[in-house]
């Protein structure tokens, strides 16, 4: 059966570039980059999507082994926990400062894990500087790499060093292809765990009281209707303020790998808070991933009800979840398993939504009804116009709309397209994306 992504870890002293080398492998200014130390204070996670490499990337606080301090001691053990959750560990060091006793002191510590340790030298912007950084060898090191996190240099060779000892490029197993793979994810003490017994039909999970005793991912197989399920129990995630037990600290990235592994993402809600801002959150982690998304509500069976209770909790989600308003809502009690195979049911239906196409003559016809009631921005008074769309992708399902100005559309318009995609053509639990492209003109110039 397929793991999820690879783990990687950057670890270093404070001000060596940890954030700009986490910003460059996941493509986005996911992390605050400021050119004093101390900046990054916790963990940040991302997909790494370089080159033909993906893996999940781990930015931690300035790791000063040397230090009592006590901003630098929680920085150190932010580091420590991220060393435990990784596969692999990039020590990062400063090229224009050359070696320092906390570099040496801090590959010590790190060495001791026993897990592939790479070390680059960054902010090797310079052959003055790839040459100087050969000092780097005196920690005891058989190779280490020179690059510029900013530059964008000799990165993809230390992924390449990577990738030989821990395999950066996920792939699925064949028997996985069949599967319908769910995780059910939620705050800690949600009930996923009750949940899945429920689902399964047997006590297969580890079920308690205590918030957070599911501490990793657990499979279970299962079969409804002639199809087959994987679901993953997750970690419930944790405020990162909150996660200070070692133990606790596997819950983010267990949670976050099971989500790279399953096209369905059941979040699950206690009935009994509501939706919480954490649980907002973690929607939002769901959401950036392209999962298809089912929100469960849990514990039903502890909600004093009325005739109108239940209609009030769905408007109640629908207010603070309001990103979400594509995703179906199933009210349940895994304890006393009410309405556990309509659980089944949305899975299902998201998973086919997830994986439908239109036809593009539907799909033009609809965009042109949208675009003829409600137009697209302007340019200096310049008629944006809106020419043709196609689906090019599924899981998500994807559309290319060509037009004259692809500059002038915003996320307001995009979301007006695709509730308007969703009218017409449901995509009910499905996230869907919009993809704008210029369309070259075919005009001559004039002479």
């Amino acid at each position: 059966m397929a793991k999820g992504p690879a783990v990687v870890a950057i670890v270093g002293r404070p001000n060596v570039g940890k954030s700009t080398l986490f910003n460059r492998l996941v493509g986005r200014r996911a992390a605050i980059v400021e050119d004093f130390p101390g900046v990054t204070r916790d963990r940040n996670y991302g997909m790494a999507k370089y080159d033909s490499y993906r893996f999940l990337a781990i930015d931690t606080g300035g790791f000063e082994p040397i230090s009592e301090s006590n901003i630098l001691r929680q920085m150190r053990e932010q580091a420590l926990l991220a060393v435990e959750e990784a596969d692999a560990i990039i020590q990062l060091v400063d090229a224009r400062e050359g070696l320092t006793p906390a570099d040496e002191e801090t590959y010590r510590i790190l060495s001791q894990s026993k897990k592939p340790l790479i070390v680059a030298a960054n902010k090797a912007d310079s052959s003055r500087l790839e040459e100087q950084s050969v000092e780097f060898y005196s920690l005891g090191v058989e190779r280490f790499f020179a690059i510029s996190a900013q530059h964008n240099t000799g990165i993809s060779e230390m992924l390449k060093e990577i990738d030989f000892w821990v395999p950066l490029r996920a792939r699925k197993a064949p028997e996985e292809d069949e599967q319908i793979r769910v995780s059910v994810i939620g705050k800690p003490n949600a009930g996923k765990s009750s949940l899945i017994n429920a689902m399964l039909r047997e006590e297969r999970m580890v079920v308690d009281s205590v918030a957070g005793t599911t501490r990793d991912s657990v499979d279970s197989l299962c079969r409804f209707h002639g199809k087959d399920f994987l679901l993953v129990d997750t970690a419930g995630i944790r405020r990162k303020g909150r996660i200070s037990q070692r133990v606790e600290s596997f819950s983010v990235v267990s949670a976050l790998k099971a989500m790279e592994r399953a096209e369905v993402a059941v979040l699950v809600i206690d009935a009994t808070e509501g939706v919480t801002d954490q649980v907002a959150h973690i929607a939002g982690y769901a959401l950036e991933r392209d999962r298809a998304l089912i929100l469960v509500v849990n514990k039903w069976d502890l909600v004093e009800k009325d005739s109108k209770t239940m209609k009030l909790q769905e408007q109640e989600i629908r207010d603070r979840l309001a990103f979400l308003d594509f995703a179906p809502i199933v009210f349940t009690s895994a304890l006393t398993h009410q309405r556990v195979p309509k659980v089944f049911e949305a899975i299902l239906q998201v998973h086919e939504q997830l994986h439908r196409r239109i036809q593009t003559a539907d799909l033009n016809t609809v965009l042109g009804l949208a675009v003829s009631k409600h137009p697209p921005p302007s340019m200096y008074g310049r008629q944006t116009k809106v020419y043709f769309a196609s689906q090019v992708a599924v899981a998500p399902p994807t559309f290319v709309l060509m037009t004259n100005h692809p500059e002038k559309t915003n996320f307001a318009y995009d979301r007006y397209i695709v509730n308007q995609f969703r009218h017409h053509f449901g995509f009910n639990g499905s996230p869907l994306k919009i993809i704008w492209r210029k369309r070259k003109s075919h005009t001559k110039p004039r002479k």
